[in-house]
């Protein structure tokens, strides 16, 4: 929680999103992500999981933090859980009631599950017409892949961007998280406040509809425009990029690794000099970028022999004088003890009720009038369903209680 000071007294700043009520249905990691993204906002969500059981990253450990996983607390902070059964006509009664009161609906189903149950955008949209329903599914609500499931995983390789990770003459290659889950729920996020504005123009809501696979082959970005252009799939080059040289990771004369970015002439001959290279800077072959791109193989082995000459940390300080883009090879424990991470509060401690004091990443996201709160901690399973449905649905203690005689809660 943060406070701020103002004539002497504390208080709490408001939050851009603090007036939004969030119905959250998903699962899993893409959609969830997006939700902690509006909580993070000041936004109210309210989490439906399965009863007895959960989302299923509640299970995805070790690592646990108590008897919460590591996966699960990452990324389900500044929510409320309920469980509710979809299956039964009681659960579906409740949803339809919290979907009349809420801004935002989301949900991860595959395409005409919730329409089976009476819970699908046009039957929603009946009872609360201002209603944003946003769907993430792997592969879009229409084509021929609709009803197929999809993970990060397979959409990394049916996408592409496993054909150009990778060594050059090694296998093809994941990213080392699952980015097209991530990226999904920052489309999802961005569609959901697009929506919102126009909504408070019009007063009308409307169904978006999010795909693993179309957020995956959105952001190959340059690599697509290369392959559009010329009409030759790009390959896997390693850390090296396809219209930069030199561009990559070298290896020190202490066995670390450093990136080094060299995205402009003026930069190459600074780099140049520094490195007691001047003969290179007038050489044909590696004056201007283009050439260089051209002849990558022979210049990069060259560097790389430059590099072994001198300790990661005296190329680091020589490079940063310089003004050059650079950067040591870090692992998550360097990460985490960076000066700069630390000065963006990157790092943040919440407190757990059973596993007590714990860190989690912070919020990228830096607003100066409605700053990111942390309010809550990951909610146990079930944890708010009879507040909520108290306090919000009116539901009396005995139809709670009835509620979970069925099994319907």
């Amino acid at each position: 929680m943060i406070f701020f000071r103002n004539h002497q007294r504390w208080f709490m700043p408001h939050q851009a999103l603090e007036d939004l009520k969030i119905l959250d249905l998903s699962r899993i990691l893409a959609m969830p992500y997006c939700s902690m993204m509006l909580g993070d906002l000041g936004a109210e969500i309210i989490r439906v999981e399965r009863p007895g059981t959960g989302d299923e990253t509640r299970h995805w450990g070790p690592p646990w933090k108590g008897d919460q996983s590591a996966y699960y607390l990452s990324i389900n902070r500044n929510k409320k859980s309920i469980t509710v059964d979809l299956k039964k006509k009681q659960g579906q009664e409740i949803i339809r009631r919290l979907a009349k009161r809420s801004d935002i609906l989301l949900e991860n189903f595959l395409p005409g599950t919730l329409a089976e149950m009476g819970l699908d955008y046009e039957s929603l949209k009946a009872v609360n017409p201002g209603i944003i329903y946003a769907s993430l599914t792997g592969y879009g609500q229409t084509g021929p892949y609709r009803n197929q499931p999809g993970w990060d995983f397979i959409i990394q390789a049916q996408g592409g961007v496993m054909s150009i990770t990778g060594e050059p003459d090694g296998p093809p290659t994941k990213v080392g998280v699952a980015i097209v889950d991530i990226t999904a729920g920052f489309f999802a996020c961005s569609a959901i406040l697009a929506a919102l504005h126009y909504r408070e123009k019009t007063g009308i809501g409307q169904h978006l509809d999010i795909a693993l696979l179309d957020t995956q082959v959105a952001w190959l970005a340059n690599q697509a425009g290369n392959y559009l252009v010329s009409g030759k799939p790009p390959g896997r080059l390693g850390n090296a990029h396809p219209n930069i040289v030199p561009y990559e990771t070298f290896q020190a004369k202490d066995g670390r690794y450093l990136a080094l970015g060299v995205g402009s002439n003026n930069q190459w001959q600074k780099f140049c000099a520094l490195a007691r290279l001047e003969h290179l800077v007038n050489d044909p072959r590696y004056a201007t970028n283009p050439k260089r791109v051209e002849n990558r193989k022979e210049l990069v082995a060259y560097l790389q022999q430059i590099f072994l000459q001198k300790t990661t940390e005296e190329w680091l300080k020589i490079l940063t004088e310089a003004e050059i883009p650079n950067a040591p090879i870090n692992t998550l424990d360097r990460v985490f003890a960076d000066s700069q991470v630390k000065a963006r509060e990157m790092l943040v401690e919440m407190e757990h009720p059973v596993g007590g004091k714990y860190q989690v990443v912070g919020s990228p996201m830096k607003l100066s009038e409605t700053p990111v709160q942390y309010r809550i901690p990951p909610p146990f399973l079930g944890e708010h369903t009879e507040e909520v449905l108290r306090d919000l649905l009116g539901y009396t203690a005995e139809a709670i209680d009835c509620l979970r005689e069925e099994k319907a809660i």
